[in-house]
This record gives C-alpha cells, structure tokens and sequence, in this order.
C-alpha cells in the first residue's frame, strides 16, 4: 500500500513525534508498503518533481531525529518554514495524503491528537489511523476525560476544573486548593504542563507557571504509588507496563525520552487480579470515549492495591523502545507487525464509519 507517515506538525510534542514516525516509517517499509515520512507542519517543501513519484523515493523520505531533554522551540519551527503562511499543514501535505491508502498518523499533542486532524481527514474522504476526530478530542481534554471516567465507574483522583483563571484569581485558588496536588493543563502530553506541588508557596508557582500553556486547568489530589499503563489494540487490551523514574519524582518528560530515565518492566510485577482490572478499566474508558484501533491509558496503583486513573492516550508513542510496542512484544507481536496490524484495524474502523 501506499502510506503516507504524518508525524511533526506543530506541538510541544513535536520531537517525540519526529522519532515515532520514523521508526514507524521504516517497519511499514520493512513489510514491503511504499511508505514515505512528511512532516505536517513543513511539508513537502524541499521536494522536486512529480508529486507521485514521492512513493518511490528509495529513503522513504526518513531523515534523522532525536529526542531532546526539553520541549522544541516551535517559533523557530514556525521561521524556519519557507511559505510562512497561516496554514498547519505545510506545503503539498494534504495532496499526498489524498493520494495515498492511508495515513499513518504519527502525530503526538495538540496538532494530531485532539481530533481537529482527523476532522479535516474525515471531510477529504482521506482514510487515517487510530480514533475519530469526536474521541480524539474529548480524549486530549484531560477535563472531558475525567468527566467520562466518573461516568462510567473508572476510579480516578478527587479533582477540580479550574476554567479561564487569570492571575488576579491565583491568590483565592491557592488559598482554596488542597495540597500536596498535581496541576496539569488540559490538553498537554508527555508530562508537559505539569507541576506536583507539596506547599502552598509551589502551587501558587505553578498556577502562574501554566498560564503560560494557557487559562484552563485540572488540580486533582496526590497519590503516591506505582506508575501503570497498559494498552488497547482493538476489543483487547495488552500486558501492563510498570515505570520506574530513574531521573525525577516522576515520570516527566526526560525520565520519557532520555536513555536511563526510567525503568519500564513487562509485563508488569503485579498480581493476575490487578491486571485484569486495570485493562478492564482501559477497555471501558477506551470505548466510553468512542476510540477505535488502539490507546494506552495511564494509572497510579496506591500502596492498599488500588488503581487510580490519570489519563488516556489516543496517539502513544510509536518507537520500537515506546511503551505500547513494548506491551505488543510481550504478548509475541513484533514491531513491525504491530505497525500493520495498526493499519489493518483503522482501515476496517474508517470503513465501518462510512457505512
């Protein structure tokens, strides 16, 4: 098939997503599709020739990318760009994505993974992998997100949805927020945008500090435990992964991405029981939202066994070393496998939409 492997674009994610999409890149390659790598933001910008003949570039297009120990710097993204329009797609992306089979997404954040990709997908007639555009969304509002969660009966932390605040409103809150908590802005990802104050001094430090992602917030209390994730891939949900910062309090963005910034075990050292109950979890979150295909969503077992859910994520990371590749090996999936298998379930869900 031809398949075009949209990662890039525009979001604090935007590294992560550079590494995700190559590496899924290159396994479509090795299972013998005419995949190609185009950034969503740049584009085909430095490409000569017949648009067609992009399927048959011998490198896929794949340059080099890394993960770096802090967030891009998008405004020099934004100047490096030759057009400098408005646009968020760059130059001939929506041409090639229409002509292919399908579109990878590899896209990570704001730009890929609240929905408004898939929107712009769904009315070209452009089939994609993953979630719709109506569950993607929901799903990057960590607020919508907890609402479902209570809905239907998955266990999460007592929090507060502090909406359009301003600086003038940082004294009341921090006077009226509990601590120790943990304040994260709503449609961040890869532990950007999150501050775990233990005293009143940090919390009013990190209201001020999310101003700067912008004025709407979750503060949802402090548990301490062990950090879980497990995966979805189709009606089935997949060994968990345990993750154990090796580099910070948490599971922040270098303890991610960094070599030796965490410890990842899977399957996870965690009775039968308590698997089972946290993948139920995931299956039932996955499909309250309305995902299709695949998702990992993330929870905190506390120290008398209990399962707490942080979040859900429609878009994970894609590397071979990432934590859903990881959960795939253990039940004898490869990566590349896992790769087509992606696209086999999203071309079966986009034709289902259709109907």
């Amino acid at each position: 098939m031809k398949i075009v492997v949209l990662c890039g674009g525009l979001s604090s994610e935007r590294h992560v997503s550079l590494v995700s999409g190559s590496s899924i890149c290159r396994a479509l390659r090795s299972r013998g599709h005419q995949a190609v790598l185009v950034d969503m933001f740049l584009g085909l910008e430095n490409w000569e020739g017949n648009l067609a003949q992009v399927f048959d570039a011998p490198d896929g297009l794949i340059g080099t990318a890394a993960i770096e120990t802090s967030a891009p710097d998008l405004e020099a993204v934004r100047r490096g760009r030759k057009d400098q329009g408005p646009s968020l797609f760059g130059k001939d992306v929506l041409a090639i994505c229409a002509m292919a089979d399908i579109v990878f997404l590899g896209l990570h954040g704001a730009c890929g993974e609240d929905g408004r990709v898939q929107a712009a997908f769904d009315l070209l007639g452009i089939p994609y992998t993953g979630a719709g555009y109506l569950g993607s969304g929901m799903a990057m509002d960590k607020a919508l997100t907890k609402y479902a969660m209570e809905r239907c009966g998955v266990p999460t932390a007592p929090w507060r949805d502090i909406v359009s605040y301003t600086e003038e409103d940082i004294p009341r809150l921090t006077e009226e927020l509990e601590v120790p908590c943990a304040v994260k802005i709503v449609n961040g990802g890869s532990s950007i945008g999150v501050s775990l104050p233990d005293t009143k001094a940090e919390l009013e430090a990190a209201l001020r500090e999310m101003l700067r992602y912008g004025s709407h917030v979750i503060v949802e209390k402090k548990i301490h435990g062990r950090e879980l994730t497990v995966g979805v891939l189709g009606d089935r949900y997949l060994p968990a992964v345990e993750i154990i910062p090796q580099t910070a309090g948490y599971f922040d963005y270098v303890a991610k991405y960094q070599d030796g910034g965490s410890l990842e075990i899977c399957p996870a050292h965690i009775e039968e029981k308590v698997w089972h109950e946290i993948g139920e979890y995931a299956l039932r979150l996955h499909r309250t939202l309305g995902l299709s295909v695949y998702s990992r969503t993330d929870f905190l077992l506390d120290e008398a066994g209990r399962p707490w859910c942080l979040e859900v994520n429609t878009l994970p990371g894609m590397t071979p070393a990432s934590l859903l590749p990881k959960e795939a090996a253990a039940v004898g999936m490869a990566y590349e496998e896992l790769c087509d298998e992606i696209v086999r379930l999203s071309l079966a869900a986009r034709k289902e939409e259709r109907l």
